[in-house]
């Protein structure tokens, strides 16, 4: 294993991007992490010397430039990016609020893009690099009743990691993009998952789910985060690694079950989709 690569982790107070973290520090990385509290992250991970804590606010685009400058200046280069940084928003579509709708995408869709856009300067001109983009299994499935935005937010950085992955693969970096299912992690606590402020009592399933969540799933997640952090870095050190990646066996689950449900539709519709078509 090449143990000279230095990654940047944005979001590694908590959840899996502190676990990553202490993994890649065990297994002789040099490591930068960000967090918008520099005590909670330096507390969470503890002084050493090949790691770079970060204070850094994702959507200022010169926090972020700043952030990745120290990386270079620390280490001399960059190798491997994980966008890890996001929360959860609850709240139907009726029930959310423009201003929640819009904090959710600022910090799961455009500060990972600053972060991108920051980083990729410096990997095309070493030829190399690796960006991984944490999603959620919510990035291809979104029928989770109360979750719609914050799917929508997912299944956007799905998209710019496909389309990421078309235009900066001929400079050698990859991009992958991650779907995690239900990880044993802080996801689900109130700092990690916001509920809209003006629920309404008529979205039932919705209220079931915010429920389920908080006391029935919350510390009885399949996923272990350690487990998830050693997969990262097996990929990361592929040769070839993949654009998708699924992490849990009910994430799994549930992306073949989309699949299907795809295919049923695609087949079920294929006069109609083909009846479109200018005929010669």
């Amino acid at each position: 294993m090449d143990t000279k690569k230095v990654w940047l982790v944005t979001g590694a107070s908590k959840g899996l991007g502190l676990t990553l973290v202490k993994t890649l520090l065990n297994h002789g990385y040099q490591v930068a992490a960000t967090s918008r509290s520099l005590n909670a992250l330096e507390n969470a991970v503890g002084k050493q010397e090949a790691f770079l804590p970060l204070q850094v606010d994702l959507m200022n685009e010169e926090s972020v430039e700043s952030a990745i400058s120290q990386v270079l200046e620390t280490f001399g280069h960059l190798d491997v990016v994980v966008n890890n940084a996001g929360y959860g928003q609850n709240g139907t579509l009726e029930e959310i609020t423009d201003e929640e709708s819009r904090q959710n995408f600022d910090v799961n869709v455009f500060g990972l893009l600053n972060v991108i856009r920051k980083s990729i300067p410096h990997l095309r001109e070493q030829q190399s690099g690796h960006i991984f983009n944490i999603a959620s299994i919510a990035g291809m499935i979104a029928t989770f009743p109360g979750f719609g935005i914050y799917c929508a937010t997912k299944f956007a950085v799905v998209g710019l990691t496909e389309a990421l992955s078309a235009e900066v693969g001929p400079f050698g970096i990859h991009a992958t993009v991650v779907y995690p299912g239900y990880f044993r992690t802080e996801f689900l606590s109130d700092d990690s998952l916001k509920l809209a402020k003006n629920r309404m009592d008529i979205y039932a399933q919705a209220r079931e789910s915010e429920r389920l969540h908080k006391e029935e799933i919350a510390g009885n997640q399949l996923g272990d985060p350690e487990k998830a952090a050693e997969v990262l870095i097996k990929v990361a050190e592929s040769d070839d690694p993949a654009l998708h990646l699924f992490l849990g066996s009910d994430s799994y689950g549930l992306a073949q079950q989309k699949l299907k449900t795809l295919e049923t539709a695609l087949e079920a519709n294929k006069a109609l989709s083909h009846s479109t078509d200018f005929k010669n």
